[in-house]
């Protein structure tokens, strides 16, 4: 069986990166050694990966200044860092060994690259409080405007909150560059959560926690494919209480029988929106005297709309046992707007990425992100739980 391995090798300050594709060490007597050798140098810029093939059968190992990085017949090599740095390529067959040199240049790149997310591809957020006020929604919006509106927030430094709504909402955006999968965590993505004074649990306060799924660009389309998905296991994820593929729909609500005024409170749950799951549960959203906006996306004109994916045990409880304060717990690591953007559990590590069946991948490093709201429950008299996204940037770049 084929797997991707990862290697590290630290330089200085900074970290190169290889990945590759494993090969047997295996071989048929007759495997025959059939290479043309390395090139004399090989040039990239910096946060760009760099494939180099060995296209020949044998024990083949990679190394970088006299420091074996990889047994692989393919090599992707990715650096943050400008600099030269000595590359050998040792071949074992049927006895003979053979050893190539080269040599790989990284350069500045020509680009203007910035460290923040550069373009948000996706935004379509569930049902929720916030929905058509971050970001403001203007009677007449489309689907389109609304995408412009979650560019206006989340592109740059300046960056401003989205709501994802409840269960499922999403947003997916990208950067101008691979982000590095280097050794530690390698970005953050910003949320406004924050742990609670009152909190028994130190950790506890408004966390809402999202999903985080990473694409690499690995055919170089610019754009993240099907099948380059692979969703961060933070936590939870091997857990029992978490649940994959989960789904849930959302049906649109007659407004003119939803009251807006009156006996509206914290304290009294207004049944608002009807779901339905596919485990065979059925419930509503609720809506409170402080938003009496529509909670459905008027720019989404079916009569229901449906999401799927991984869904997360629910995290808040009513620590008053009053309904006065309910408080949502912070998970581990994993996932955004889950802990506030100066802790530690706001960064992300690219390593952490699994496909569909559980298992690690190892990529080289990511251009794309999506995230979508990992719970779906009632927190009392805050609502729906709802992850909010703020910004997201790369902690290698320097």
């Amino acid at each position: 069986m084929t797997k991707r391995s990862i290697n590290y090798l630290k330089t200085g300050i900074f970290s190169l990166l290889f990945v590759g594709m494993i090969a047997s060490c295996k071989h048929d007597d007759n495997d025959t050694l059939n290479f043309n050798g390395l090139a004399d140098s090989y040039t990239v810029e910096r946060f760009e990966v760099l494939n180099i093939s060995a296209n020949t059968s044998g024990n083949i190992t990679w190394s970088i200044n006299n420091i074996d990085v990889s047994q692989s017949s393919e090599l992707e090599f990715i650096s943050p860092a400008v600099g030269t740095y000595p590359l050998t390529l040792t071949i074992k067959n049927n006895g003979n060994i053979n050893t190539y040199h080269s040599k790989i240049i990284v350069e500045k790149e020509t680009a203007t690259y910035t460290k923040y997310i550069s373009k948000v591809l996706e935004y379509r957020p569930a049902v929720g409080q916030f929905v058509h006020d971050i970001p403001e929604y203007v009677s007449g919006n489309t689907a389109n405007d609304m995408l412009e509106s979650a560019r206006k927030s989340l592109v740059g430094a300046k960056s401003s909150e989205v709501t994802l709504g409840g269960f499922g909402g999403y947003v997916v955006f990208g950067f101008d560059h691979t982000i590095p999968n280097l050794e530690g965590r390698d970005f953050k993505i910003l949320g406004n959560a924050f742990f609670g004074n009152a909190a028994i649990d130190p950790r506890s306060g408004s966390c809402e926690p999202g999903i985080i799924m990473v694409a690499y660009d690995r055919n170089k389309n610019g754009k993240p494919d099907d099948n380059e998905w692979y969703e961060i296991a933070g936590s939870e994820y091997f857990k029992n209480t978490t649940v994959k593929d989960y789904s849930i729909t959302y049906f649109k609500p007659d407004e003119n029988k939803i009251p807006v005024s009156g006996n509206l409170g914290w304290d009294i749950d207004v049944e608002y929106i009807k779901w339905k799951d596919n485990l065979g549960n059925t419930g509503f959203k609720t809506r409170n005297m402080f938003h009496l906006q529509s909670y459905y996306p008027l720019w989404i004109t079916d009569a229901s709309y449906t999401f799927t994916g991984t869904r997360l045990k629910d995290n808040y409880y009513d620590q008053s046992g009053s309904g006065a304060y309910w408080v949502g717990k912070s998970y581990e690591y994993g996932y955004a707007d889950n802990a506030p953007n100066t802790d530690e559990a706001s960064n992300i590590d690219i390593s952490w990425a699994v496909d569909r069946n559980g298992k690690y991948v190892k990529l080289p490093g990511i251009n794309f992100i999506k995230v979508h709201t990992g719970i779906n429950q009632e927190a009392g008299r805050i609502g729906e739980v709802s992850t909010e996204v703020s910004g997201a940037y790369d902690l290698h770049f320097q």
